[in-house]
């Protein structure tokens, strides 16, 4: 070839490649290179094939040597850059991308590599800033903007992405994968609106989308909207059938309708593709939790945990379920320090001194931390404590982690002097956060229930840190310094079994607000149907078959008498048949158990006027469900346990003066359902004077309340100020 057509034969190669015929443009370049063996340019663009074509070192040997022939070139440097990162080895393309940017400082496309090898490298804030220098030298750059929103997301910095995303979409209105992005960052920021139509855009430019389809299920199954969940989980499998993400989360949306034995084996299905997708199993295990499978489930979340064992998340599961089981308290207590052991350690060396004010007697500032600000017992509870605080002496943060919204929210919203909506945000962030906003009392309310922030907690945000109300056993947390109870429910005799020191407040460790959807007390059911009635409305995982083996035995000592139960895994057939057989084992026919699915509030306390004498069940007592029942006029048999969760129903009864109705043993606990039964009149007055005592009592004054949880938060504050003056 003479050196006169080689700019031809370059030019011919070069439309062959572009135009994606590989072989013919690499057989030109080949043809030069045996004319010109130093021709930088062929040597260049035959390293750019190869590297597209996965031949990667020989694109690393062929644009090496154009580099040698030419190294001014700011293409090959960051096109060789291009072959590293693709190769994995991120530092040496980031140094190309750089020496690229040397030679030709205004080269978008090199600033947006660089910022993406960076960000495989984890190192986000600068990956963000040179996507920002990118869109600085090309504003119409509509990748950069989509990764710098990526990088953004995965900082948690979900405001700033969200914008990102929708100058992606103003660019470019037909990406889907913008859209669907849009959809997860509104999802976290608790816009579950806007996320369900950012999905659905995401769909109607890719109706194909199982992903998509997965995702809008997601947020249809957050805003209580579960059969369009079910359906777009369903649309999802139907695309992707081994889509094992999909099948769980179906398995989610259908344990949510209390549908428990569809939901395992959707969960079931999942592990079929994916043996070691640890989420699943968890999933799997709080499934069989609610069928009362407890042993399963536990196994189900050990599976879970050997799989990733770094998992605080699944690790809080199983330690909050050991609740329901007969577990020994110093078992539970060694069992939630290796939680801290395991995860709260990692995190210890980023606390670090408090700037607080260490002055005794100003106004405190305090944090209030939890997923369940919403039609909750957390948020049932802790409402009258915020509503009556006194804002003179104290000032009121909520850090809202939870995506449901509803009128509890926004209720608590209003009562409180400053939310902060901190979904999605990670735990570091949130602690800087807390830390920023000069919080001196930090209060979790959640323990190891789902949805917890104990990690924030671990790095110690605030000076003194309380727990209280989500979890009544210990956090296991060396950073959590207090925990908030009452006489009743933490005896003296039990504290080694907690990290924190125990704050016994001086009435019930709860403040009760009555529904304003409570209708007037019913007469005695038994008055005109001439049958007792015993009944319990928690949720049927506590209903072991410990407690379904008392029960029955009080049912057969009382003739004639029924039981009504009321779960909202009720609406499920296989459970239903499930419970049943449970009392037929013990020789209770099936028709003297009546079973209730959830309902509304409203109808949920009308339901109250079928019961005569409620059954606490144990080791795990109700406590929301104890209130209602007692203010509906129908009093609660408890059996006081060891653990502070199987002395709900001591706390209360006790506050009510309502001593007689506490059993120490199983044999006492039927004892005094089977006398009370027996006692028409007085059961039919005791009924009537329950809402009256209630309404008169500390349990329902929340000033009082509020006063006594504000000085023990004084007390917790001056002991850290005397430490720190």
């Amino acid at each position: 070839m003479h050196m006169a057509t080689i700019p031809e034969t370059l030019s011919i190669a070069i439309q062959h490649h572009q135009a994606g015929r590989l072989p013919e443009a690499e057989a030109l370049y080949r043809q030069i290179l045996e004319t010109s063996p130093n021709h930088p340019d062929a040597l260049h663009l035959l390293g750019v094939l190869a590297h597209q074509v996965g031949r990667h070192d020989v694109a690393v040997s062929c644009i090496g040597q154009a580099i040698a022939l030419n190294p001014t070139c700011p293409e090959y440097q960051n096109n060789l850059g291009e072959v590293y990162r693709a190769q994995g080895k991120l530092e040496e393309a980031a140094a190309h991308y750089r020496q690229a940017l040397v030679l030709k400082p205004a080269y978008a496309e090199a600033c947006f590599n660089l910022a993406l090898a960076l960000q495989q490298e984890g190192r986000l804030e600068e990956a963000a800033a040179h996507y920002r220098q990118a869109l600085a030298l090309k504003p119409t750059y509509a990748e950069a903007y989509f990764n710098l929103a990526l990088a953004l997301q995965q900082q948690g910095k979900l405001a700033e992405a969200a914008e990102h995303y929708r100058q992606v979409v103003s660019f470019q209105p037909a990406n889907a994968e913008a859209y669907n992005n849009l959809g997860g960052v509104l999802l976290k920021l608790g816009r579950l609106d806007e996320s369900v139509a950012q999905y659905r855009r995401a769909l109607a430019l890719k109706p194909g989308s199982a992903g998509s389809y997965s995702n809008l299920g997601v947020v249809l199954q957050q805003q209580g909207r579960l059969d369009e969940a079910v359906d777009a989980y369903r649309q999802a499998v139907a695309l992707q059938p081994a889509y094992a993400q999909a099948y769980s989360n179906l398995g989610n949306a259908l344990r949510a309708q209390g549908r428990l034995k569809e939901a395992v084996e959707q969960f079931r299905r999942a592990l079929a593709l994916e043996p070691a997708y640890a989420d699943a199993h968890s999933n799997l295990a709080l499934a069989l939790k609610e069928q009362g499978n407890l042993q399963e489930a536990m196994a189900s979340y050990r599976q879970a945990l050997a799989i990733i064992p770094d998992n605080p998340e699944i690790h809080s599961h199983l330690l909050f379920d050991l609740s329901y089981l007969q577990t020994a308290p110093e078992t539970m207590a060694q069992a939630h320090r290796a939680w801290n052991d395991r995860h709260a350690h990692r995190v210890a060396h980023e606390m670090r001194p408090h700037a607080n004010p260490p002055v005794l007697d100003r106004r405190l500032r305090v944090g209030y931390v939890s997923a369940d600000f919403h039609a909750h017992p957390v948020g049932h509870f802790v409402e009258p404590l915020i509503s009556a605080h006194n804002r003179t002496d104290v000032e009121v943060f909520c850090y809202a982690s939870g995506g449901a919204s509803d009128e509890t929210t926004g209720r608590l919203r209003k009562a409180s002097n400053v939310w902060r909506q901190i979904t999605g945000m990670d735990d570091r962030t949130v602690a800087e956060l807390i830390r920023a906003d000069g919080i001196d009392i930090l209060v979790d309310l959640s323990g190891h229930t789902s949805g917890n922030r104990l990690l924030v907690f671990a790095r110690k945000p605030a000076p003194v840190q309380v727990t209280y109300l989500g979890s009544l056993t210990t956090t296991g947390l060396t950073t959590i310094d207090c925990r908030l109870t009452d006489r009743f429910l933490s005896p003296p005799s039990g504290s080694e079994w907690f990290s924190e020191e125990l704050i016994r407040l001086p009435g019930c460790f709860v403040c009760y607000r009555p529904p304003e959807e409570a209708p007037l007390v019913t007469p005695l059911p038994a008055s005109s149907r001439g049958e007792i009635t015993f009944g319990s409305f928690n949720n049927m995982r506590k209903v072991t078959s410990e407690v379904v083996a008392l029960w029955c035995r009080i049912l057969q000592a009382v003739p004639r008498s029924r039981l009504v139960l009321k779960d909202r895994t009720l609406a499920d057939l296989a459970q239903q048949a499930r419970c049943r057989g449970l009392f037929t084992e013990h020789g209770v026919a099936a028709d003297r158990v009546e079973l209730l699915p959830r309902t509304s509030l409203a109808e949920y306390l009308v339901e109250y006027g079928r019961m005569d004498i409620g059954l606490d069940p144990f080791p795990y007592n109700g406590c929301t469900t104890t209130c209602d029942a007692m203010w509906m006029g129908v009093p609660v048999v408890t059996l006081a346990g060891a653990m502070s969760c199987g002395r709900f129903g001591v706390s209360l009864l006790s506050n009510l003066g309502l001593t007689h109705l506490i059993a120490s043993t199983p044999d006492v606990y039927v004892k005094i359902a089977v006398e009370l039964a027996q006692k028409r009149k007085m059961l039919a007055a005791l009924r009537a004077e329950l809402r009256p005592r209630m309404a008169a009592s500390t349990l329902c004054d929340a000033r009082t309340f509020a006063h006594g949880v504000e000085q023990a938060y004084r007390r917790a504050w001056k002991r850290w100020c005397r430490t720190h003056q």
